[in-house]
């Protein structure tokens, strides 16, 4: 059995909710010391927040094991206590190995400083020597494509141009343990493609990777293990398959309502749910047909629409739109109502996709929605084997070879 390099405990995190403490200087603290006997009444308690409370996992020398959960989860709060960028209110953690973390823009790095002065400091900060350091260095700056920046400060370089020479800081100089937060989505997508391929050179040298991402394609595509957070805690703990299954069919489920939650307002309407009804799954957001399939989108209205414009889109993870359709003079009347929508093939590349539905009255807004779940699209695929051959159609082919073809003159 592999050695297990990450070992957590009971590990948990609390944060005071409201004003931030106040830096008191001696004579601040002297002048409370004397005005405290004559302050009437006691000040209220204050209040805390769980970002992440209980917390138990394993992880073994070579995994590459995924974080996820929806935003505020706590899964950036794990990776920092993992990380020793801050110290657990509860519980503790055992790190065996050199720890590499790739969790903010910019983390680590010294925004006076150059860029070649600042992989040297990271480099120093894992322990490496000068040696080691310059070894790599070529690797790290053609990765990150910012060789005529090298000799710039940092602070001068964009959000894409941090991002990737940290990454390729990050990935080349050999930690024996990398932590990956939801930062390759400020890339684009050539150099996203560049960092899987290099996460998964990482992992099949034997070090260990632990991956936060909401783009689910990207976990199942590295991660062989998969932690769920939610709420601060762990709800599942399994195989890529089985967990991402399952919060994807929560989500579905309707565990995803708070996200659509509205603050006590009366909004003329709200689309409210979506699923594929046709052909019927026992998930109703996974395709794994081509096609024919019929599309509900439901809205519910509390005021008459009278002249109505209602808008439909299609997005891939990477925001690119697929497809787009509209209808003006939309008549509807309050309570209820399904968009039906029937294709006869969808050939898109397998992937998680979103649908964007809006309705307008009069040029006034009714509700816009990006709906939620993603449409998770698991179809066979008909695409080359090699990623970047990949369009954005899958669409099924006949291919045929004829011997003996006679050319007429």
């Amino acid at each position: 059995m592999s050695e297990t390099v990450i070992h957590v405990e009971g590990l948990g995190k609390r944060y005071r909710v409201g004003e931030r403490e106040r830096y008191f200087a001696l004579r601040d603290v002297l002048a409370r010391m004397f005005a405290a006997p004559f302050r009437l009444g006691s000040r209220s308690s204050p209040d805390y927040l769980w970002a992440l409370r209980g917390v138990d996992l394993d992880v073994r020398r070579g995994e590459v094991v995924g974080l996820i959960g929806r935003n505020g989860a706590g899964k950036t709060t794990l990776l920092k206590l993992l990380s020793r960028i801050t110290r657990p209110t509860a519980g503790f953690a055992e790190i065996r190995g050199r720890v590499g973390s790739l969790l903010e823009v910019g983390t680590g790095f010294h925004p006076e400083l150059t860029g070649r002065e600042n992989i040297y400091l990271s480099g120093a900060i894992l322990g490496m020597t000068k040696r080691e350091i310059t070894q790599k260095y070529q690797a790290i700056v053609a990765f990150a494509g910012v060789e005529r920046f090298i000799n710039t400060p940092l602070k001068h370089y964009s959000t894409g141009m941090q991002m990737r020479l940290a990454f390729a800081v990050a990935a080349h100089l050999e930690p024996e343990i990398l932590f990956v937060d939801e930062v390759l989505a400020v890339g684009d997508l050539e150099f996203q493609k560049k960092c899987i391929g290099k996460m998964h050179e990482v992992s099949e040298s034997g070090r260990t990777i632990v991956f936060v991402s909401h783009q689910m394609n990207q976990i199942r595509r590295l991660c062989k293990r998969v932690y769920w957070i939610d709420g601060g805690q762990v709800r599942q703990e399994g195989p890529t398959a089985e967990i991402v299954g399952a919060y994807e069919s929560a989500m579905a489920s309707g565990d995803s309502s708070r996200d659509r939650e509205t603050s006590g307002v009366d909004p003329k309407g709200r689309f409210v749910r979506w699923e594929i009804t046709e052909p019927r799954a026992e998930r109703p957001h996974f395709l794994d047909t081509l096609g024919p399939l019929t599309i509900k989108f439901v809205i519910e209205l509390n005021r008459p629409v009278r002249i109505g414009h209602h808008g439909i889109a299609l997005r891939n993870v990477d925001n690119q739109l697929m497809w787009a359709w509209e209808r003006n003079d939309v008549e509807l009347g309050p309570g209820q109502h399904e968009f039906h929508y029937t294709f006869p093939m969808l050939p898109v590349r397998p992937g998680p996709y979103t649908w964007h539905v809006s309705l307008y009255d009069d040029g006034q807004l009714v509700d816009v929605w990006d709906c939620l779940p993603e449409m998770i699209v698991a179809t066979e695929i008909h695409q080359h084997s090699r990623d970047e051959w990949n369009g954005v159609l899958n669409i099924p082919c006949k291919f045929e070879v004829l011997e003996g073809v006679k050319v007429e003159k």
